[in-house]
């Protein structure tokens, strides 16, 4: 079976039973979205390692439509945001008198001190980059794990 539009696609999926059409979409979500992952987790600036590390790809089908998302960010990685967009210079406050009985004193600059004020930091974009330069890789995987689906199934009956 060739497909080589998406008219021929949608065609090719009809006649397929419903789940494994699901199934065949979510593979190619997940094929597509896995590009961008990994050219994200290329751009990552790394330190720990744990952004790097963090970097996910998720697939849901619901109520026939598929979804594919691809996130930075876990426990160890709360800040994968601040690295993205950067932050803004502020300050990091005196903990409050109930806070203060467990209160860490910072230390900034050679001294010790119970607040600091926080120059920022810069953005380091690498989501977006990674999404911005490589969609038409993400789109061919995508139109790849579709075509060997579409063979397998149609070899099948």
């Amino acid at each position: 079976m060739a497909v080589s539009g998406l008219a021929e696609l949608k065609k090719a999926l009809d006649q397929l039973p419903a789940k494994v059409e699901a199934n065949i979409m979510r593979g190619a979500m997940r094929a597509g979205s896995k590009v961008m992952a990994e050219k994200a987790k290329e751009q990552v600036p790394v330190d720990s390692g744990d952004l790097r590390n963090s970097i996910r790809v998720t697939t849901r089908s619901r109520r026939g439509e598929v979804t594919a998302t691809v996130r930075a960010g876990d426990k160890n990685a709360y800040y994968a945001h601040m690295v993205e967009f950067g932050t803004a210079a502020h300050l990091i406050p005196k903990p409050s008198r109930k806070r203060r009985l467990k209160q860490v004193i910072l230390a900034f600059g050679g001294s010790v001190k119970s607040e600091v004020q926080h120059p920022g930091t810069r953005p380091q974009p690498f989501m977006r980059p990674a999404f911005d330069r490589h969609t038409q890789a993400a789109l061919d995987a995508f139109a790849e794990y579709v075509r060997k689906r579409l063979a397998k199934e149609a070899a099948k009956a």
